[in-house]
């Protein structure tokens, strides 16, 4: 879940922040990239808590109409077709996602049954659900793509869930398309009969990683001054004032890479901030960093000052 681009991505944020008058110190800073790490953990748990909360819903309102078959009120069979999908009841009941909610204090869907009610409601309305019901007896798998078609064109697009997370964090807006896609593919591998088919992701396990973007943005810190002179005329044909800041800030990390780095091979480097560019920047970046971090590479290699070695000279 948690990629080294994804990594860069952060230490581009705080130091973008505090280009526009977001000063900190080193050592703060450094916590801010660490934390905004593992938060994207929390923000993991809650949408895959938002499917244990839509069967936990489904599940308790089943019952309760269950208990009042003698009643008038009409049946709701949408309760039970939910409460019985296999991957949806295999991955809520999951020993290690309970013991993950309560080390990382995991509850907000239980306090926002409104919208858990709502959800449930738009997504037994969807074409997708409507569908499932008319199969007789459906398979597993075919259970697992009604689960894949709600969670991917339903709840991840969902408005009302993306203000709520935003409003949680702010920062989640660029951690949810990366954490969503990774719940898609743990969802796609769901065997319920298989424990080990549902693992779920630790941060610990990339602490490699994390330091890497601790030691990056020290080196662009440290180094800045340096490292702005790296690219002074690079950018003929571009005036300096019109320069985007946040391109200055990506060419400025990736000097950084390419100095300091030398088990990094120069075509990652490039490759990571022209994507990150891509995503981030204005419609002309990509070629502009492309063309200063191209000829840059060119020189170093002449001038033999990039100094890489181990994996960092792979082409």
């Amino acid at each position: 879940m948690l990629t080294r681009r994804q990594i860069r991505v952060k230490v581009m944020q705080v130091i973008y922040a505090q280009h526009n008058g977001n000063p900190q110190d080193l050592k703060e800073a450094q916590m801010a990239i660490k934390k905004s790490c593992f938060d994207m953990l929390d923000l993991y748990l809650l949408n895959f808590t938002l499917l244990k909360a839509l069967w936990e819903f489904a599940k308790e309102q089943n019952q309760i109409q269950s208990r009042d078959r003698k009643s008038n009120n009409p049946v709701n069979p949408d309760y039970a077709i939910i409460e019985n999908l296999e991957p949806l009841a295999f991955l809520a009941q999951q020993p290690a996602l309970e013991k993950l909610l309560k080390a990382h204090k995991i509850n907000f869907w239980e306090l926002q049954f409104n919208f858990v009610k709502s959800l449930f409601e738009s997504l037994t309305k969807s074409d997708f659900f409507i569908t499932f019901k008319l199969l007789e007896n459906p398979s597993p798998k075919k259970q697992l793509k009604l689960l894949i078609d709600l969670f991917k064109e339903e709840i991840a697009p969902n408005e009302t869930l993306y203000l709520y997370l935003e409003d949680l964090n702010i920062h989640w807006v660029d951690d949810l398309p990366v954490v969503n896609t990774y719940l898609l593919k743990q969802l796609r591998k769901i065997k319920v009969n298989s424990n080990s088919s549902m693992e779920f992701p630790s941060l610990e396990s990339r602490i490699d990683d994390i330091n890497f973007g601790l030691d990056l943005y020290e080196k662009v810190i440290i180094n800045q001054d340096e490292l702005n002179k790296e690219f002074e005329g690079k950018t003929p044909n571009w005036d300096p004032e019109r320069i985007a800041r946040l391109d200055s800030v990506l060419i400025q990390i990736a000097i950084a890479e390419l100095l300091f780095f030398p088990e990094i091979p120069p075509k990652v480097t490039l490759n990571e901030y022209l994507e990150i560019a891509k995503e981030y920047s204005t419609p002309r970046s990509n070629s502009f960093i492309n063309g200063v971090l191209d000829k840059l590479v060119k020189e170093y290699m002449s001038n033999n000052r990039m100094n890489k070695k181990g994996r960092g000279l792979m082409e």
